[in-house]
């Protein structure tokens, strides 16, 4: 309950559906029991009836007897019907207060965790894989729901009943009380193993059925890899094995569920059998009348579903209570990364790299060491490396997706730390490396990047990213949809829609790490072109491999090893003759052979 108890401010939230949902249950049980008290009543004044109706034989006293007798029958029947129906009306306000809160609490649950998890820095995505994340955020939060919705209603059903029912069954007859109550502890336990045993097997059945999922989701998205490998049969061989394995889970399951009513419908039956013969053995000594044992069969089968449901609500809060341990592991997490003088002015772009060192804290690699540069408003920097140099990292850096282990760096002369993340963040348009694209139309993707677009800045944006040609050839144009992860295009052209979605908000800062690298060269300088006219006036990092996207910078900096080894414009370092230089002619020579 420890764990549970971080869910103690939405019950406070929601105590008047709380407390209504206990009166409700409250007043539900006092209409179960009158009408087993009426039961005894009626049954007592039939089996009184049976021995004086026959002594009126014959005489006007046995019809009025008989008239009266009906009539008392039909009182008693049409009062037990009556409050069948009221206590009827009192479990569906029981449901609308305290399932609907339950409901309410899951949302409020999942939008907690949904904004929290957008809260954490991006090392913590880095820590923790997506099918976690989407495990706790629906599965764990499903099992907490449990407790706060069937797991509360029953467990004060059980505690209203139990006071109410033994308590009335003790002043009528200790002895008969407590033989009729002997199995139901048995049920509870047997039932709380049963339960545990069909949870366990059900678990087993959803990773089995999670990892199929999985299978099947790869091998379709990979589907092109596994017909150029003529691998299907393999494929197939390997899903049958995962089928099979879910199939036996599942019999499995259906083994114990076939085991659940015959258990609790056997112990049950145990207790009415003992409630009978104790009775009656009582009737015969005269401490209780006949109806009072029809009146104690209905009390065990008012108790029975509590007592059934102990076990199975021990085994939901025992779940609940994991799983929220889980849903506290991430809760309770913070992020670094946040506004020191929420500082909310507008950014002009002059950025300034002091001394700055970073390691990444997932893996503790080094990714930049002393790195200093400075790029004033409007002016262009090229980032040139080798693979690991450090040169996202710099962008990453800048979009304060991280913050330096060491050294600073300054926006407009003001530590990047100073500023409003979301004001910062909105001024900088980030085309990464690794391009991503919603399971949406190319329209709506390309506005990702503005809240407010009108058609004509899509298709600007369209343009200048080279990408209109290929738009006009798509039978739905705009409205194509991309399929997951942007399936549907070629690798150059989703860069051309992440490079479109960068430019749409018309940034201060425009970053483009490597985004032009599954494009041919041709198109490359077509984009090139267009980013000339758009880069003006504008701060632009331009992180590339190639020397031809580097040349449009004002300035070029070298990475090697963390550290930057040169910079200068394009004409400085080719008269270094360094690494930017044995590049460039890699490059070029690279380019005459293709050409040839």
């Amino acid at each position: 309950m420890k764990e549970l108890a971080y869910l103690n401010k939405y019950f406070f939230k929601y105590k008047y559906r709380f407390l209504l949902g206990i009166l409700f249950i409250s007043l539900a049980n006092v209409f179960a029991i009158f009408p087993a008290q009426l039961v005894r009543q009626s049954f007592d004044l039939v089996s009184d009836t049976l021995g004086l109706y026959p002594l009126f034989k014959g005489t006007e006293l046995q019809e009025n007897f008989y008239s009266h007798f009906t009539y008392i029958i039909l009182m008693y029947g049409g009062l037990i019907v009556i409050m069948a129906f009221i206590r009827g009306g009192f479990l569906f306000l029981t449901r609308q207060t305290t399932i609907v809160m339950s409901r309410l609490i899951e949302y409020d649950l999942k939008n907690e965790i949904y904004e929290h998890y957008q809260s954490l820095p991006t090392s913590f995505y880095k820590k923790n894989n997506t099918g976690d994340l989407m495990a706790r955020i629906s599965e764990d939060v499903s099992k907490v729901r449990m407790y706060l919705g069937p797991g509360v209603m029953y467990s004060t059903n059980l505690i209203v009943t139990f006071v109410l029912v033994i308590g009335y069954m003790l002043t009528v007859n200790v002895k008969l009380t407590l033989y009729s109550l002997l199995p139901l502890p048995l049920l509870s336990l047997s039932i709380y193993y049963v339960h545990n045993l069909i949870n366990r097997r059900s678990e087993e059945i959803q990773r089995s059925l999670s990892e199929m999922s999985t299978f099947v989701q790869e091998a379709f998205s990979g589907i092109r890899v596994i017909k150029a490998y003529s691998r299907e049969k393999e494929s197939l061989e390997k899903f049958s094995k995962e089928s099979r394995e879910y199939k036996k889970k599942s019999m499995s399951l259906a083994l114990v569920n076939s085991l659940f009513f015959p258990l609790m419908l056997g112990l049950i039956g145990m207790s009415i059998i003992l409630t009978v013969y104790v009775g009656g053995l009582e009737v015969i000594d005269g401490s209780i009348t006949a109806g009072n044992i029809a009146e104690f069969i209905i009390y065990v089968n008012l108790l029975t579903w509590p007592v059934t449901a102990l076990g199975w609500v021990t085994s939901i809060i025992q779940r609940a209570a994991a799983s929220q341990e889980r849903l506290n592991e991430f809760l309770n997490q913070k992020n670094d990364i946040k506004s020191l003088k929420n500082y909310d002015e507008p950014i002009k772009g002059k950025i300034k790299f002091d001394n700055v060192t970073f390691d990444y804290p997932d893996s503790g690699i080094r990714a930049l060491e002393n790195i200093s540069f400075e790029i004033s408003q409007g002016e262009s920097l090229a980032i040139l490396g080798t693979t690991g140099s450090g040169k996202s990292t710099i962008a990453n850096l800048i979009c304060r997706l991280y913050d330096t282990s060491q050294g600073e760096i300054l926006i407009d002369d003001q530590n990047i730390k100073d500023f409003r993340i979301s004001r910062l963040r909105k001024h900088i348009g980030y085309v990464p490396q690794d391009v991503f694209l919603f399971s949406d139309s190319i329209r709506n993707n390309i506005a990702f990047g503005k809240k407010e677009i009108i058609e004509e800045e899509i298709i600007q944006a369209t343009k200048d990213a080279d990408l209109m040609e290929n738009i006009e050839q798509f039978p739905k144009g705009f409205d194509t949809l991309v399929g997951e992860r942007g399936i549907t295009l070629s690798g150059g052209q989703k860069q051309r829609v992440s490079i479109a979605r960068a430019i749409i908000k018309k940034p201060e800062i425009l970053i483009l790490d490597d985004c032009l690298s599954a494009v041919d060269t041709k198109t490359e300088n077509a984009i090139l072109n267009s980013l000339k006219g758009i880069m003006e006036d504008r701060t632009s990092i331009i992180i590339s491999h190639r020397i031809s996207s580097a040349k449009l910078a004002d300035k070029i900096i070298v990475l090697d090893g963390a550290k930057i080894t040169e910079g200068g414009t394009h004409e400085e370092l080719m008269a270094l003759k360094g690494m930017y230089f044995e590049l460039y002619e890699k490059q070029l020579k690279g380019e005459e052979e293709v050409e040839f």
